[in-house]
């Protein structure tokens, strides 16, 4: 998995590659001028602690000899400072310092700057490709996930791997050459302490391994964590009047805050692991200095095989690289954070739509003749089938509807037909073409749905009508309001057309929402229509006014009804009834009801005759 994601997170970054240039150039800059600030910083110590005169004495000496490289450089770092005077070279090393740090700091501005726009660009295309996919998806991939996890897939794990890339990226471009460049200066002063202070790395990488591997394993399940309580937040706020109603406040508390005494718990052993890292690095980093400041001393000291300002430019150098050493290790455990929610990101992105149009799709824009349902079969993942052999055909310019008790199948025919779902036998047809051949995005344009459960979104009454549709001017929205007898109540709102209706419309009665949807289905003009008990949960005043708006929207089109209440079936043309997953009747309402079979006994148990 790490591979696949290396790879997938290096053709999102190659297309920002001047950038990348940019950068990469601006980081050797900086690693060059912070060695350089080093090394002078040493410099300024030993000319202040050193007698001028031995300073010229030294310097007369480096220009003859000039030996080796460690002396090379304080040659040609001596001929930049050195002045006539002490006073003179120390102003100038001092300008030459603030000079270097200036330049230094200015490049690594420019270094940060090209990676965040890379970053912050990587993110948002990511996180729209992450929900332009789920818009793809089909209805059994959501069947399958809680909103709360997606959501949290989409925001917090995008921006776990925001963070974690963005300050890794930063950190693993100039670390690295950071801890080189120390390191090589180490071996030009003293080969000897420079071979001893390199067992930090090795060391300091085990140890960041180690714990690095029990974070990410921790980061999945904490993000997993995460999407639960989304979830949970999520399916109770949209619940609300019913925990309400129900009085359990403190069941749905204390529900929540299990979840959270979990993602606590887990949360607190990432953070014993992160928090134990840096401590580790840093008492290994300070064991090993001890050692080189005994042995260095001691060469100093003692047996003088190695000079005071080398000393001092070494151990100082020595502390420079402890600070990128450091860092990597967080690094490694913010990498670890992002690689778990890329792994969730990236898991989603993987999956496929289980339900497609074909290469070579047909287009609709009309039905000509009728709808067939030949043998059709469907059941959901891991269930018994819910339909059986169903068979019945609906003309053009008809009604059909669909009646049985609850959990007879009924909506979900109304659900294979707009391909919602796949019959897993048999097959639908449309003008005796397979819907599986037909193109679906089309044949969903020629339908128009109004169901049960009215979904409007959090915007103006006349954008929920104009919902989907590119241009609406204001005659056609209102005769479309007026043929779903919505626009009395809705000239009657604050602001008209204009006026907010809140999350799901809750700011309108159930019958206004439910006139709504059939205005906007109106307004779309479908060639079929797909009315999934749109009456049910209305009271008798509300029922009448949205089924006369139903009359209206039901001219002159292919109709299916799904129906609970049989008083809105009886003038169908077809009626198809249902039992337990299959068909036991077809007829129409008096045919039926001289039948006497279950269509009559449920006429009569709803009439009580």
């Amino acid at each position: 998995m790490n591979k696949s994601i290396y790879k997938r997170l290096y053709s999102l970054v190659s297309g920002y590659w001047p950038f990348l240039v940019v950068s990469s150039l601006s980081a050797f800059i900086y690693v060059a001028f912070n060695g350089l600030s080093v090394w002078l910083t040493a410099t300024l110590f030993n000319n202040i602690l050193t007698d001028f005169d031995e300073l010229l004495k030294s310097q007369i000496l480096l220009s003859e000899s000039k030996d080796s490289l460690n002396g090379q450089l304080k040659f040609w770092t001596n001929k930049l400072i050195l002045r006539d005077t002490a006073i003179e070279s120390l102003r100038v090393l001092c300008y030459t310092l603030i000079g270097s740090f200036l330049i230094k700091n200015f490049f690594l501005y420019i270094k940060n700057i090209a990676l965040t726009y890379i970053q912050f660009n990587l993110i948002k295309k990511l996180r729209a490709q992450l929900y332009a996919h789920l818009q793809s998806m089909s209805l059994s991939f959501f069947d399958k996930r809680q909103t709360g996890e997606l959501s949290s897939i989409v925001i917090n794990d995008v921006s776990n791997m925001r963070v974690a890339f963005g300050t890794s990226f930063h950190k693993l471009f100039v670390e690295p050459i950071n801890i080189i460049v120390f390191i090589a200066l180490l071996f030009i002063i003293n080969i000897k302490l420079a071979l001893l202070s390199i067992v930090i790395v090795p060391l300091t990488g085990i140890v960041v391994v180690i714990i690095g591997k029990s974070i990410r394993r921790r980061s999945k399940r904490t993000a997993e964590k995460i999407a639960r309580i989304m979830g949970i937040m999520s399916e109770n706020l949209n619940s609300i009047r019913i925990v309400k109603s129900f009085a359990m406040e403190a069941f749905e508390t204390n529900r929540f805050e299990k979840e959270q005494d979990r993602h606590y718990a887990l949360d607190l052993r990432q953070a014993k692991l992160r928090l134990i890292s840096s401590p580790i690095t840093e008492m290994i980093g300070a064991f090993i200095a001890v050692i080189l400041l005994w042995i260095g001393g001691h060469d100093v000291l003692v047996s003088n095989d190695m000079s005071s300002e080398d000393f001092i430019r070494f151990i100082l150098i020595l502390f420079s690289v402890l600070q990128p050493i450091r860092s990597l290790s967080n690094v490694s455990i913010n990498l670890q954070k992002g690689f778990a929610s890329a792994e969730r990101v990236f898991e989603v992105l993987d999956t496929q739509p289980s339900i497609v149009s074909k290469p070579n799709a047909i287009k609709i824009d009309d039905v000509n003749e009728q709808i067939t349902f030949k043998n059709v079969g469907f059941n959901y993942e891991g269930t018994e089938n819910i339909l059986e052999d169903i068979s019945f055909s609906m003309k053009k310019g008809t009604v059909t509807a669909v009646v049985g008790a609850s959990g007879a199948g009924k909506s979900t025919i109304a659900d294979l037909i707009p391909r919602f779902y796949d019959a897993v036998a048999g097959k639908i047809e449309i003008d005796g073409v397979d819907i599986r051949d037909l193109d679906i995005k089309a044949l969903r344009k020629v339908m128009g749905i109004v169901s049960q459960e009215t979904i409007l979104f959090n915007d103006t009454i006349g954008a929920n009508i104009k919902y989907g549709l590119q241009t609406v001017n204001d005659q056609q929205l209102k005769n479309a309001a007026k043929n779903a007898n919505a626009l009395d109540f809705i000239l009657e709102q604050p602001n008209g057309f204009e006026t907010m209706i809140g999350e799901k419309g809750v700011r309108l009665s159930g019958g206004q929402r439910q006139r709504i949807a059939i205005a906007r289905a109106i307004l779309k003009n479908p060639s079929i229509l797909i009315l999934d008990e749109a009456t049910s949960s209305l009271d008798t005043e509300s029922e009448y006014l949205v089924q006369k708006a139903i009359d209206n929207l039901m001219a002159d089109r292919t109709v299916l009804v799904i129906a609970h209440r049989l008083t809105t079936v009886e003038n169908a043309d077809t009626i198809v009834v249902m039992k337990d997953g299959q068909i036991v009747d077809v007829g129409a309402h008096n045919d039926l009801l001289k039948k006497d079979g279950v269509y009559t006994r449920l006429y009569k148990k709803q009439f009580k005759k």
